[in-house]
C-alpha cells in the first residue's frame, strides 16, 4: 500500500476531514443534524432527573400515607402549596371535603356532589401533570423520525456530487472514488446518531409518562374512596384509607 493510499484511508475515517471536505448543502444538513442530536440530549437529560425526582418524591410520599397517619396529618406536612402532584391531590380533597363539612350535615345528593366535584378537579389536575411531563416528548420524536432522512437527503446530494467530481477529473479509481462517497455516506451516519438516542429515549420517556399518569389516577380512585368512606360514615373525624392489596398502602410501581 503506498504512502497516498495510506494517507486516503486516514481521511476517510476523519470526522472532521470528512466535513470539511463536504459540499456545502451537505455541511449544512450535518450541522443540523448535530443542532438537533445536542437539542434531544439537552431533554433526555432533563426528563432522565426530572422523572427521578418526581418518583423519588412520590415514593416518600406513599410512605407517608401508609405509615397509619391521618390523611390530614400527611396534608399539613406537605404544605398549602405542595409542588408535588400527589400531595397536591390529597390537599384538593381534603380542602374540599372541609368547606363542604362546614356548612353542615350533607344529603346524599350532595354528598355525591362532593365525590363529583373532586372528582373533575382531580381528573383536571391529572390532565395537566401529564400534560407537563410530557413536554419534550414531541421534539424527541421529531428528531428521531426525521434525522435519517435528512441523513439520507445529504447524502444523495453528496453522491451527486461526488460523481460529478469523479467525472470531472477522469479517474474512476478507488483512491479517488472513495473519499468522495465517504463524505456523502457520512451524512447518513450523522443522521443516525441523532435519531438513535432520540427514538430510545422517546420510548422510554413516553412509558415513564404513562406510568406516572396511571400512578396519579390510582391515588385519585383511593382518595374518593376515602371521601365516600367519610361520607358514609356520618363524622368528620379524620381517617386514613385502607391498606391496597400489596404489602405496602398506595404503593405502585413507576
Amino acid at each position: 500500500m503506498t504512502v497516498a493510499a495510506v494517507a486516503t484511508d486516514a481521511s476517510m475515517m476523519n470526522p472532521v476531514t470528512l466535513f470539511m471536505a463536504a459540499d456545502w448543502v451537505v455541511k449544512g444538513v450535518m450541522l443540523g443534524l448535530a443542532v438537533a442530536s445536542v437539542w434531544s440530549w439537552t431533554i433526555i437529560i432533563d426528563k432522565a432527573f426530572r422523572f427521578t425526582a418526581l418518583n423519588r418524591q412520590a415514593d416518600a410520599f406513599e410512605d407517608a400515607i401508609g405509615s397509619g397517619r391521618s390523611l390530614e396529618d400527611v396534608a399539613a406536612q406537605a404544605g398549602p402549596q405542595p409542588t408535588h402532584a400527589l400531595p397536591r391531590m390529597l390537599v384538593i380533597a381534603l380542602g374540599d371535603w372541609k368547606e363542604t363539612r362546614l356548612k353542615g350535615p350533607m344529603t346524599d345528593t350532595q354528598g355525591n356532589l362532593l365525590i363529583s366535584r373532586i372528582d373533575r378537579a382531580l381528573d383536571s389536575l391529572i390532565a395537566r401533570e401529564g400534560q407537563r411531563i410530557e413536554e419534550g416528548l414531541g421534539v424527541l420524536s421529531v428528531v428521531a423520525t426525521a434525522s435519517p432522512f435528512i441523513g439520507l437527503f445529504g447524502t444523495v446530494w453528496g453522491i451527486m456530487n461526488a460523481f460529478g467530481r469523479i467525472a470531472a477529473a477522469g479517474n474512476t479509481n478507488l483512491t479517488t472514488v472513495a473519499p468522495a462517497i465517504a463524505e456523502a455516506l457520512f451524512a447518513t451516519a450523522v443522521g443516525l446518531a441523532a435519531a438513535i438516542p432520540a427514538y430510545v429515549a422517546y420510548n422510554k420517556f413516553s412509558i415513564d409518562a404513562g406510568k406516572f399518569t396511571g400512578r396519579l389516577e390510582s391515588f385519585a380512585d383511593d382518595l374518593q374512596a376515602a371521601v365516600a368512606r367519610r361520607l358514609g360514615s356520618g363524622t368528620p373525624a379524620p381517617v386514613t384509607p385502607p391498606p391496597s392489596s400489596g404489602a405496602a398502602p398506595y404503593r405502585r410501581s413507576v
